[in-house]
């Protein structure tokens, strides 16, 4: 059982959105009505729900997530909606505990029925490695080394030594197991190479860029993949958008996404798509229309016509 399947198919292109569900000033969100938003996004044929992992605020960032732990609240939303993926974005290997990671995304995988997906990522704030006690500088062999713990510990009684988070040899196991196929997308380039991403998860995760950018990093994608001995593995990319539902409105850039009407939107979305991007999460931070408006909107006018 694949949740991935559930969210992206090749040559097809679906939507998520991340958490919070709302607009505000600064970096610290109000978090209100955030379940009654994610059921009318799943409602509306949103594929997936994105949660933050962020440990610390911090004000220089500009940006604290949904403030609540990422598995805690996925497990919330988890009971508040029926179908849609719940998908981390992402998860900070080097600052969390393999077998704590673990156990929580087997325990959620059951207890969702397959619904979780796993962006992972070596993290970009470099004041939260010094309270983790952890080397800032060693941060990529350190997003190595959890990845390959992780996958050790699905094993049954698994054998495997790191030299920073321990070892297990084969005379324990971690419990619960589970049945569902846990997907994990890398989140820019969490300091790997794209050959190792191509051969190691099961998708790329990265950020909007123009279109030249976008076509050469596909063609790299796909390089890297037919090298790794894989004719596809997906494409993500994260979105903010400001939604104006007013036919004369002309696109405008803002941080890492745009304000447009909805036909503008959703021709970007279908020239990314024929380039090879297969899910996109938007980030409403800076929407100024209120956000249920704007999800049906998406929902009518975008999602039925992809």
């Amino acid at each position: 059982m694949d949740p991935l399947k559930k969210v992206t198919k090749e040559g097809k292109l679906s939507l998520g959105l991340v958490f919070p569900l709302e607009s505000y000033q600064g970096s610290v969100p109000l978090m209100q009505n955030q379940e009654e938003l994610a059921r009318l996004a799943e409602n509306y044929g949103f594929k997936s729900l994105w949660f933050r992992d962020v440990p610390f605020h911090d004000p220089s960032f500009g940006d604290a997530g949904q403030m609540y732990d990422p598995w805690v609240y996925m497990a919330h939303m988890m009971n508040q909606t029926e179908k849609i993926l719940l998908a981390t974005g992402s998860v900070i290997l080097p600052l969390r505990h393999p077998v704590h990671t673990l156990k929580s995304i087997n325990s959620l995988q059951i207890l969702s029925k397959g619904r979780i997906m796993v962006g992972i990522a070596s993290g970009d704030r470099p004041l939260e490695y010094p309270a983790f006690n952890m080397d800032i500088n060693s941060k990529n062999e350190l997003f190595r080394e959890s990845f390959e713990y992780l996958k050790a510990l699905d094993r049954d009684f698994p054998n495997f030594s790191s030299d920073t988070f321990g070892k297990v040899s084969g005379n324990i196991d971690l419990l619960p197991k589970s049945n569902y196929k846990t997907n994990y997308f890398v989140t820019g380039h969490a300091g790997q190479s794209l050959d190792w991403i191509a051969q190691n998860a099961d998708g790329w995760l990265y950020y909007p860029r123009n279109s030249y950018f976008l076509e050469n990093l596909m063609n790299d994608w796909k390089l890297s993949l037919t090298l790794a001995g894989y004719s596809w593995k997906p494409f993500m990319q994260s979105l903010y958008i400001d939604l104006v539902n007013k036919v004369n409105v002309e696109r405008q850039a803002i941080h890492l996404g745009f304000r447009s009407n909805p036909e503008y939107l959703l021709k970007y979305l279908k020239e990314i798509q024929s380039v090879g991007v297969n899910h996109v999460i938007l980030n409403l931070k800076f929407n100024q229309a209120p956000i249920g408006e704007t999800i049906k909107l998406i929902g009518d006018q975008i999602i039925s016509r992809m």
